[in-house]
This record gives C-alpha cells, sequence and structure tokens, in this order.
C-alpha cells in the first residue's frame, strides 16, 4: 500500500473510531434521536472518504500492475466489482 494514503486512512480510521465511541455514549445517554442519525451519517461518509483512499491505492497500484502484467481480465472484473458495489449504495 502507499505509504501516504496508508496513513491517510489509518488516521482517518483512528477519527472514526472516536465518532463511533461517541456515538455509543449518545445511544447509551438515550439521546436525542435525530442527533444520533445525524451523527451516524457522519461515520458513514468519514468511511466513505476511506474506501476512497483504499480504491485510489489499488487503482494506482494493483491495477495497474495487473494491466502491465496481461492480467487485463482480473483488473476489469475487480473494478467492475467495486462500481457494482457503488451502486448498490445509492
Amino acid at each position: 500500500m502507499n505509504a501516504d494514503i496508508k496513513e491517510k486512512a489509518l488516521r482517518r480510521l483512528s477519527l472514526i473510531r472516536g465518532q463511533i465511541d461517541g456515538l455509543i455514549k449518545m445511544v447509551i445517554a438515550e439521546r436525542y434521536c435525530v442527533d444520533i442519525i445525524i451523527q451516524s451519517s457522519a461515520i458513514k461518509e468519514a468511511l466513505s472518504g476511506v474506501e476512497d483512499l483504499v480504491l485510489e491505492n489499488h487503482l494506482t497500484t494493483h491495477v495497474v500492475e495487473q494491466m502491465k502484467s496481461g492480467r487485463h481480465k482480473k483488473a476489469v472484473a475487480e473494478i467492475l466489482k467495486v462500481y457494482k458495489l457503488a451502486q448498490k449504495k445509492k
């Protein structure tokens, strides 16, 4: 994994861990439902950012290597798999 992307992903995941801990405390304290939903949505967005980083890493490293080594079908299949997952989120 690209060192810069790895560092960014780990930093974001650490922040997400803190957000989840906060969300747990909100539920325990029976905070206002809308506030809990807003925090949950923020966590999902943060996770999406991590996914974007990992995808960037995959495209710029693994897919490039697969294409260079003649494994075009594998590269295309993986890209389509990620694309289909993204479509399910909509």
